[in-house]
C-alpha cells in the first residue's frame, strides 16, 4: 500500500513539473518583451508670434484728504462720480469700468520731538480699472480722466483681445522648434526621430505692454500714445519615438 502511494505521488510531481515548464515557456517571451524599454526623446521648445494691441487697460482713481473721514469720503465720492461720468461720456461702456480698490486711512502727523503721532485727517482712495477698446481715443480718455478730477494714474497696459487665437502661430512655431531640436539631438546620438508619442503645452500667460504713469493733477496737451506690438509666446513639451 505504501509503495502504491509513493508511485502516485511521484506521478503527480512529474505532471506538475511538466505543466510548470510549459507555462514558463508560454509566458517567457511576453515577459521578455515587457522588459524591453522603448527608446524615446523628450524636448521642450518655445514659439513666438507678434500682434498689434487693440485695447488698453487704465488703472486710475481719486485720492482725497479731509479733517474727518466723512468729509474725505464725501469729497472722494463726488470727484469719483465726475470721473466715471466723464468716462461714460467718452463712450466707455459701464461693463468696462470696474472698481479695483477702495481705501480709508488716517493721515498721521509725526512730531520730531518724540511725542506720539496724532491723526491730522483722513485719506480716501478709490481706483477703477478702465478698458479702452478704441485705442484712437486713448489719449483723449486720459485727458478727460485728469480733467474730471482723477489725481492718480497707476498704470497703462496694452493688450491683445484675441490673443488666444493669434497664439496658434506661436504654437506651430513651438512644435517646429521642438522637432528641429529633437532631430538634431537624435542624429548626434546616431538615431532617427519616429512618430510623436505625446504633446503637452505649458501655461505661458501673455504679458501686456505696460507703461508706468506718474501721479498728476492737470494735463495741458493731448497725451501721445504709441501702442507698439505685443509678443505672444507658446511653450510645448513633446516626446518622440526613436528608431
Amino acid at each position: 500500500m505504501l509503495r502504491g502511494q509513493r508511485s502516485i505521488w511521484n506521478s503527480a510531481v512529474c505532471i506538475f513539473a511538466t505543466l510548470a515548464v510549459i507555462f514558463a515557456l508560454q509566458i517567457s517571451p511576453s515577459y521578455a518583451d515587457e522588459k524591453v524599454m522603448e527608446r524615446t526623446i523628450t524636448v521642450s521648445a518655445t514659439g513666438t508670434a507678434t500682434a498689434e494691441p487693440d485695447e488698453a487697460r487704465i488703472t486710475s482713481g481719486v485720492s482725497t484728504e479731509a479733517l474727518s473721514a466723512r468729509e474725505a469720503l464725501t469729497g472722494n465720492s463726488e470727484a469719483m462720480n465726475k470721473v466715471i461720468a466723464a468716462l461714460k461720456a467718452k463712450g466707455i461702456d459701464a461693463k468696462d469700468i470696474q472698481t479695483a480698490s477702495f481705501n480709508v486711512e488716517p493721515v498721521m502727523d509725526y512730531s520730531k520731538d518724540g511725542t506720539p503721532p496724532k491723526v491730522r485727517g483722513y485719506r480716501v482712495s478709490n481706483q477703477v480699472v478702465v478698458v479702452v477698446r478704441d485705442l484712437d481715443t486713448l489719449g483723449a480718455v486720459l485727458d478727460d480722466l485728469v480733467s474730471a478730477g482723477a489725481n492718480q494714474i497707476q498704470g497703462l497696459a496694452f493688450e491683445v483681445s484675441k490673443a488666444e487665437i493669434l497664439k496658434d502661430e506661436a504654437r506651430k512655431d513651438a512644435i517646429a522648434n521642438a522637432l528641429r531640436r529633437a532631430k538634431l539631438l537624435a542624429a548626434a546620438a546616431g538615431a532617427e526621430v519616429g512618430q510623436v508619442l505625446q504633446i503637452s503645452e505649458d501655461a505661458t500667460p501673455d504679458m501686456p505692454i505696460t507703461y508706468a504713469a506718474p501721479r498728476f493733477a492737470k494735463v495741458q496737451a493731448a497725451v501721445p500714445i504709441e501702442r507698439g506690438t505685443s509678443k505672444l509666446e507658446a511653450r510645448v513639451t513633446t516626446t518622440w519615438q526613436l528608431k
